[in-house]
C-alpha cells in the first residue's frame, strides 16, 4: 500500500483526478487529490497573493498535518510547478515524484519562458482561455460525455501562478526517485522541456499515447505507470 498525493494543474481542481483516485483506492493504496486556493470548488475565493508558493505550502501543510510519509507526489501540467516546491518543503515526507506530461520549471524560470498561451483571457486575478477554446482545443481529444463533464468543471486560475518565476532553492540540487510521463499529442509542456526535466532529476522515462488529461483520456495507461 502506497500513499499518493495527486495535484491538478491550471483551470482543474481535484475532480480531474476522479478516475485515478477511484482506481488507486480500488487497489488499496491512500489518495489524495486536493483542490487548490482558488481552483476547483474553492475558486469563489479566488484573491490576489494566490501563487505557486503558496499553494505549495498547503501541499506541504496537508502533509503535516495527515502525517504523511514516503508519499508520492505527483504534477501534471502546472501541478508540476507546485509539486517541486512542495517536495522541498516537505522533503522527509516525500519517497517520489511523478512529472505527469507536468512544466517542471527551474529556479527563476516562469511559466510563459516555456509555454505561450495566445487565448488567455487576464483580469487582476485570474486568467483562462475563454469556453470555447476550452471545448475545440483544451479537452478536445475526449470522448463527448468526458468532454462535456470536464468542460462544466473548468474554472479560471490565478494569474500570479500563471506569470511569476518560481524560487526552488533546492530541488533540482536534491536526489529524488523520479518519473517523467510525456504525453505525445500533447503540444505542451513541449517534448524538450520535460526531457530537460527527465534528464536532471536521472528519471524513468516514460511515453504515453495520448492528450495532455491523460487521467481523463488513459487513467489506466497512467496509473500503471505510476506503480511501476
Amino acid at each position: 500500500m502506497s500513499t499518493f498525493v495527486l495535484l491538478h494543474g491550471a483551470y482543474q481542481g481535484g475532480w480531474i483526478w476522479q478516475p485515478v483516485v477511484r482506481r488507486l483506492e480500488q487497489l488499496g493504496h491512500i489518495v489524495y487529490a486536493p483542490s487548490l486556493d482558488g481552483c476547483g470548488e474553492r475558486s469563489s475565493h479566488i484573491r490576489p497573493g494566490i501563487t505557486v508558493e503558496s499553494h505549495a505550502n498547503e501541499v506541504a501543510q496537508l502533509m503535516f498535518y495527515e502525517d504523511l510519509h514516503d508519499a508520492t507526489l505527483v504534477g501534471t501540467s502546472t501541478g508540476g510547478m507546485v509539486l517541486a516546491r512542495a517536495a522541498e518543503l516537505a522533503k522527509p515526507r516525500v519517497g517520489r515524484v511523478v512529472f505527469a506530461d507536468a512544466l517542471a520549471l527551474m529556479d527563476g524560470e516562469a511559466l510563459p519562458d516555456i509555454v505561450q498561451r495566445p487565448t488567455a483571457v487576464d483580469t487582476e486575478i485570474d486568467t483562462g482561455p475563454p469556453r470555447e477554446d476550452v471545448e475545440n482545443r483544451l479537452f478536445a481529444e475526449l470522448d463527448p460525455q468526458m468532454k462535456a463533464w470536464a468542460v462544466a468543471r473548468y474554472t479560471m486560475h490565478p494569474i500570479s501562478v500563471m506569470r511569476d518565476p518560481v524560487e526552488l532553492a533546492s530541488f533540482w540540487n536534491s536526489q529524488w526517485e523520479a518519473k517523467v510521463i510525456w504525453c505525445k499529442r500533447s503540444a505542451n509542456p513541449p517534448e524538450a522541456h520535460q526531457r530537460r526535466a527527465a534528464q536532471a532529476l536521472n528519471a524513468k522515462w516514460y511515453e504515453l499515447d495520448t492528450g495532455h488529461y491523460p487521467m481523463l483520456s488513459e487513467p489506466d495507461a497512467l496509473i500503471k505507470m505510476i506503480l511501476d
